[in-house]
C-alpha cells in the first residue's frame, strides 16, 4: 500500500483562485484597504467565474511584489511606520 492510500487525507496543493477577503488575508490587510488598492490599480482586478469574484494568487504575488517600500502613492490606512 502507498503512503497516499494509508494517509487519511491526501495535502492538497495551494489553491490558486482566493475569495476577496482570502487576498486581502494572503498579503496581511483587511479587506476595505484591499478594496482601495483594487480601485486604485495596486491590486488586480478579479476574474469572474460564474457568480464569484476570484483574485488569482499568481497576479496577487505579482501585484504585491511591484509595491514600492517607499511608494507615495501607496492608500494608507492612517497606519504607523511599522503597522
Amino acid at each position: 500500500m502507498t503512503d497516499a492510500a494509508r494517509s487519511p487525507m491526501m495535502q492538497m496543493p495551494a489553491k490558486r483562485g482566493l475569495s476577496r477577503s482570502e487576498a486581502a488575508g494572503y498579503i496581511g490587510i483587511g479587506t476595505t484597504l484591499f478594496d482601495k488598492m483594487v480601485e486604485a490599480g495596486q491590486m488586480p482586478r478579479p476574474k469572474r467565474i460564474g457568480v464569484r469574484n476570484v483574485w488569482d494568487r499568481f497576479e496577487v504575488d505579482l501585484a504585491f511584489d511591484r509595491l514600492s517600500t517607499d511608494n507615495p502613492d501607496c492608500v494608507d490606512a492612517d497606519a504607523n511606520d511599522w503597522d
